[in-house]
C-alpha cells in the first residue's frame, strides 16, 4: 500500500481547500469529505468518496493518512489512480470542536456501575483522537431518574472522573431529572461560552434518540457530530435504532413538559388597538417580555426560530403557548407569515405559497400573525364581514405594495368594502433610526418627500410608517380607518422590543396577531 501511495502525484498547490469543512489545511491531506465528488482534469465526474492524484510526493504516508482518514484503498479510473477516503476530519475540522458531550443517560449504562470508569476512558480516548490539540469542554450527561441509587451512582461518576490521573481536560458532570433538562442545561453552558461546534460520544443504540432531542433543542447554528462509544456488549457496529411513533411522542412530551416548567422572564405586555373591536376580534402586538428565551438579544418572548439563531423551535413554541394562554387564542391553530419581503398574500384555504408577506381569512378559531423586528406588523379587520388579515411590511414590501395587496385580497375574496376595513400599524423602526442608501431612498422620496429626511445625504432617513399610511390612503382606506400612533421605535426601545437594526443578525421577533372570536 505504501509503495503505491508514493506513486501518487504531488498537490498542484502547497495548500488545498478542504471541501468537507471549508477550511484550508496546511498539510493538504483532506480535500474531500464523503458528501461531495470532484471533477478530474478530463471533466470526468469521480465516484462519491474518491479524491484524485492530490497528495504530497514525499509522503512516507502512513502516519499522515492514519491521522486523517479511516480508509485509503486505491482505485484505477482510466489512466489515473485515485485514493478513496472516508474523511475523519482534517486538522482544521478537528480543531474546531469546542465541546464534547458524553452520553451516559441510558439505563443500561447506569446499571453497570463497575464499568463506568472503563467507559469513560474509552470516551476520553475518542476525545483525544478527535481533539488532539484543542482543549474543549467535556460534559458527561447523566440523568438522575436512572439507576437504583441516585446518590451512589452520582458519587461513582464523580469518583471515576477524579480517577483520570494527569488528564488536562475540563470535565463536568451534568445531571438532571430528564433528558431534556440535562441537554438544555448543557446548551445554556455552551451558549455562555459562545460554543457551536459539538461532538457527541454515545452508544450506538442511543444515537437515534439523541438526534431527535438535538433537532428539537438546538438549531443549525450548532454543528453537531456523533462518535460511537463501544460498550462491553460490542454494539459499536450496525445501525442505530429506528424510533417508533410512541417513542417519538414520549420524547416530544418530555421536551414540552420541561419547557413548560421553566420560569417566565417578566410579565406580558401586549399593545392593543383602539380601532379594532375587542368584542369581535382577539388582537394585539407582543413585546419582548414574558417568555423563556434567555440569550441577551432573544430575551425573553422571542416568537420565531431560525436556523441562523440559537433559539430552538421548542423554546419559541413554548413562548407562543404562553402568549396564547395569556391572550386567549389556540396556539395549535396559529399561522405566521412566511416572510419573503415581497407582496404575495396567502388566502387561507387555498394553496399555501412557499413564502408570502400577507395572510387573509374569515375563518373562526384561527389566529394569523405577522412578525416584526423593525419591519411593520400590520393588522386588518372588517367588522362587517368579520374578515381579517395581517401583513409583514419591511421597506421592500412597503414599496412593492404589500399593505394594499392584503386589503385588495380581503375585498376580492370576502366581499369586503374598502371603506369598512380598518388598518393598524404595529411597532416598527422609526425615521429616527432607519436609513437607506440614497438610491434606494429615492423611491420613498418620489412617493412623498415627507417620507425622507436629509435626502441629499449618502444615507437619508426613511419613514416607512408614513409611506405605508400614504399608500393605504391612496388605495382607498379612509384616513380615520388607519391607526399608526403605536409609534415607539423598536430600535430605540430595547426594554420593549426586539430590533435587527440594533441587535444585528442574532435578533428576536415580536408579532402582531389577530383572530375573530367564536
Amino acid at each position: 500500500m505504501a509503495r503505491r501511495e508514493e506513486r501518487l502525484k504531488p498537490l498542484s498547490k502547497a495548500s488545498a481547500r478542504c471541501k468537507a469543512c471549508k477550511h484550508n489545511d496546511n498539510a493538504a491531506t483532506c480535500r474531500l469529505g464523503s458528501k461531495e465528488s470532484v471533477i478530474a482534469s478530463r471533466n470526468q465526474t469521480l465516484p462519491k468518496d474518491f479524491i484524485g492524484k492530490s497528495f504530497a510526493r514525499f509522503l512516507n504516508a502512513n502516519p499522515l493518512f492514519d491521522n486523517h482518514f479511516k480508509c485509503i484503498p486505491l482505485k484505477k479510473i482510466g489512466q489515473e489512480t485515485y485514493v478513496q477516503v472516508s474523511c475523519r476530519g482534517c486538522y482544521c475540522c478537528r480543531k474546531m470542536t469546542e465541546a464534547v458531550l458524553i452520553d451516559l443517560l441510558s439505563t443500561e449504562l447506569n446499571g453497570k456501575n463497575n464499568c463506568i470508569e472503563a467507559l469513560l476512558h474509552r470516551a476520553m480516548a475518542i476525545v483525544g483522537e478527535q481533539c488532539p490539540v484543542e482543549d474543549p469542554a467535556v460534559y458527561i450527561m447523566y440523568c438522575q431518574t436512572f439507576g437504583c441509587d441516585t446518590n451512589d451512582a452520582r458519587d461513582l461518576f464523580l469518583h471515576a472522573i477524579r480517577s483520570f490521573q494527569g488528564l488536562s481536560r475540563r470535565i463536568e458532570l451534568v445531571s438532571n431529572s430528564s433528558v431534556s433538562a440535562t441537554l438544555y442545561t448543557i446548551k445554556q453552558k455552551l451558549d455562555e461560552r459562545n460554543s457551536s461546534v459539538i461532538k457527541i460520544i454515545l452508544p450506538l443504540h442511543r444515537k437515534a434518540v439523541m438526534q431527535v432531542y438535538i433537532n428539537c433543542l438546538f438549531t443549525d447554528v450548532y454543528q453537531v457530530g456523533y462518535e460511537i462509544l463501544r460498550l462491553d456488549s460490542g454494539d459499536a457496529h450496525g445501525d442505530s435504532d429506528v424510533l417508533t411513533c410512541q417513542q417519538l411522542d414520549l420524547i416530544n412530551s418530555d421536551i414540552r413538559m420541561y419547557m413548560g416548567s421553566l420560569q417566565s422572564n417578566g410579565e406580558f405586555t401586549i399593545l392593543k388597538s383602539s380601532l379594532i373591536s375587542d368584542k369581535l376580534f382577539i388582537h394585539g402586538f407582543s413585546t419582548r417580555s414574558g417568555g423563556i428565551s434567555y440569550l441577551p438579544n432573544l430575551t425573553s418572548l422571542n416568537l420565531y426560530s431560525s436556523s441562523k439563531r440559537r433559539d430552538p423551535k421548542a423554546v419559541t413554541s413554548e413562548n407562543l403557548r404562553r402568549l396564547a394562554m395569556a391572550v386567549g387564542f389556540n396556539p395549535e391553530k396559529f399561522h405566521l407569515v412566511k416572510a419573503g419581503h415581497a407582496s404575495d398574500v396567502w388566502i387561507m384555504g387555498k394553496t399555501e405559497p412557499d413564502s408570502y408577506d400577507g395572510i387573509v381569512t374569515n375563518q373562526r378559531g384561527v389566529t394569523i400573525a405577522a412578525p416584526g423586528a423593525d419591519c411593520i406588523p400590520l393588522l386588518f379587520s372588517d367588522p362587517v364581514k368579520k374578515a381579517y388579515g395581517v401583513a409583514h411590511s419591511g421597506w421592500k414590501g412597503t414599496l412593492l405594495g404589500i399593505a394594499m395587496a392584503t386589503v385588495n385580497s380581503m375585498v376580492k375574496e370576502f366581499g369586503c368594502s374598502i371603506k369598512d376595513i380598518l388598518a393598524v400599524l404595529g411597532p416598527s423602526v422609526g425615521p429616527c433610526c432607519f436609513t437607506l442608501p440614497k438610491e434606494e431612498a429615492r423611491a420613498f422620496y418620489e412617493m412623498d418627500p415627507k417620507c425622507v429626511r436629509l435626502f441629499e445625504s449618502p444615507t437619508p432617513y426613511v419613514d416607512i410608517r408614513k409611506a405605508t399610511r400614504i399608500l393605504l390612503e391612496r388605495g382607498g382606506i379612509p384616513a380615520g380607518n388607519i391607526q399608526d400612533d403605536l409609534s415607539l421605535c423598536t430600535s430605540c426601545n430595547p426594554d420593549l422590543f426586539f430590533s435587527r437594526l440594533r441587535d444585528g443578525p442574532d435578533f428576536g421577533t415580536q408579532i402582531g396577531f389577530i383572530s375573530v372570536r367564536n
